[in-house]
């Protein structure tokens, strides 16, 4: 199973995102900063990762449904449920 095309390009922005956010991350680490903005970065960042999953999966979910595909849907929900 592939994903498909618009789906694919919007999560790979977002995980760009996420990849500088934990870069950030690392930084304030090696900074010695305060643990509470070291948590919410961590917090954020893993809300972005879920959102980056979560926008492939529905992308997945609505080309199984309006497409005529050899991906089973309960599969793909399977994966959805996962992201919880």
């Amino acid at each position: 199973m592939q994903f498909e095309d618009e789906s694919t390009q919007e999560a790979i922005r977002r995980l760009r995102r996420v990849e500088g956010q934990i870069g950030g991350v690392v930084r304030m680490l090696e900074e010695g900063r305060d643990c509470k903005a070291v948590v919410q970065q961590l917090s954020a960042a893993n809300r972005a990762l879920d959102r980056a999953g979560v926008k492939l999966l529905a992308g997945q979910l609505r080309h199984c449904m309006t497409e005529d595909s050899d991906v089973d849907p309960a599969e793909v929900e399977q994966l959805f449920l996962g992201l919880g």
